[in-house]
């Protein structure tokens, strides 16, 4: 049975750094959900933003179209992606398609708070 995707939006440090924290699955039916919350994000806090995946059970290639897309609009506006949490596939599936090129990767949601 597949995971239901979910999304929420979090702030540390003191609200201004936000957090994605993805769970389930990510394909082409997360694409408008994990997009309408980047923008739901002010503008003024995407200088950094965090994707949280401890909680991801699966992306597949229309889920790496939508991550691509948010890398792209993040840097056209100055911003930054940072990816934590992936476990050792993900990891090496954003590897193999060059989203690490892009992203800074903690290991840990933890790490990338420190």
């Amino acid at each position: 049975m597949a995971d239901d995707f979910k999304i929420r939006v979090d702030y540390e440090e003191g609200g201004a750094l936000p957090i994605l924290h993805i769970s389930g699955e990510i394909t082409s039916e997360a694409d408008d959900e994990i997009m309408s919350s980047y923008n739901s994000i002010p503008e003024n806090k995407r200088t950094r933003v965090i994707i949280n995946f401890t909680e991801t059970s699966y992306i597949n290639s229309a889920g790496i179209a939508t991550l691509i897309s948010l890398i792209t609009k993040a840097s056209e506006n100055s911003g930054k992606i940072e990816f934590a949490g992936l476990n050792a596939h993900f990891r090496k599936v954003m590897d193999i398609v060059g989203l690490t090129d892009f992203v800074i990767i903690h290991d840990t949601l933890q790490q990338a708070l420190s």
